[in-house]
């Protein structure tokens, strides 16, 4: 199977100024241990502790919140970025869960997944399939969900930490098919070829040479065109995955929708604007889940002012 290898361990690993990230990789450890109501309690509680707590995130959030909904009073913008950065606490239970959560907590999750009719029809018609979706607090976990009824590779970008790069790549090899470094773009056609599922998230600024400025929420943001270059060298399908976590306990909604038409086209700006619009209707499903702190318009289009 292409992608990166499953990887080995190094003694370097255990290097003294390593130590405190095997702390944080025990501590996911330890937290996905927890039965799942007490592992989102905890997050609850953390992410009133973060809603609280004066940090720069926060100002990246509210100037985000107030780009993309500028139709909502202050107040109103004011509570969903208090509901995100509460958000952010569940997030950080739903990484660890999704990354060292044994099998069997898995499949106690909630979960519905509705639209693998699309997945099955271009499988008969011998076509690979980009899911794309979002930075969505719960991507990770729901991304091994779907594995459990999908088999799917993935995209990443190599962690800052050796520990948690280590650890976290074991972690998901352990569920998903391949999993493809972000400029592996060779291995990864190759795999859609051969009529894989890749899941893929192309919304965020990566400050790239392969960016064009299209709207999201109505904002020229700079986004990544790799969604039209992997369909066009591939002859994959995409289609927008979208996830959101439930109220009261219920689990997540999982859903596959229809592949986007006539994709791609001879434009590649074009293509990506589509892109973002599909993962801006996912957005407004659960606005509160989305990863709001990132800089999602740290690059400015030309003599625009820097909006962070």
């Amino acid at each position: 199977m292409p992608g990166a290898p499953r990887p080995s361990f190094q003694a370097k690993l255990l290097s003294p100024v390593q130590w405190p990230a095997w702390l944080g990789v025990g501590i996911l450890k330890l937290v996905a241990r927890l039965p799942r109501h007490a592992l989102m309690a905890v997050g609850r509680g953390l992410g009133v502790l973060i809603q609280h707590f004066p940090s720069r995130r926060r100002h990246i959030a509210e100037v985000n919140i107030a780009l993309c909904f500028p139709e909502l009073s202050a107040a109103e913008r004011a509570a969903l970025v208090d509901a995100h950065l509460r958000d952010i606490g569940l997030m950080m239970m739903e990484f660890a869960l999704g990354w060292m959560g044994t099998e069997r907590a898995i499949e106690r999750v909630p979960v519905t997944l509705e639209g693998l009719e699309h997945l099955e029809a271009a499988r008969a018609q011998g076509k690979g399939v980009l899911l794309v979706g979002g930075h969505f607090s719960h991507l990770e976990l729901c991304a091994r969900l779907v594995s459990r009824h999908i088999r799917i590779a993935g995209m990443y970008r190599r962690m800052d930490s050796a520990v948690f790069e280590w650890a976290v790549l074991r972690a998901r090899l352990d569920y998903a098919a391949a999993m493809f470094d972000k400029d592996d773009i060779r291995g990864t056609v190759k795999y859609l070829r051969s009529g894989g599922t890749l899941w893929y998230a192309p919304d965020q600024d990566m400050r790239s040479k392969d960016n064009v400025f299209v709207p999201f929420f109505g904002v020229p943001a700079a986004t990544i065109t790799a969604t039209h270059h992997l369909a066009r060298l591939s002859g994959a399908l995409v289609v927008p995955f979208f996830h959101r976590r439930l109220p009261d306990g219920r689990g997540y909604a999982l859903r596959l929708g229809a592949p986007l038409q006539d994709f791609p086209s001879s434009d590649a700006a074009f293509d990506t604007a589509r892109v973002n619009a599909s993962i801006e209707q996912m957005v407004r499903e659960a606005p509160e889940q989305y990863l709001w702190v990132h800089k999602r318009f740290k690059t400015r289009p030309p003599h625009s002012p820097e909006v962070y």
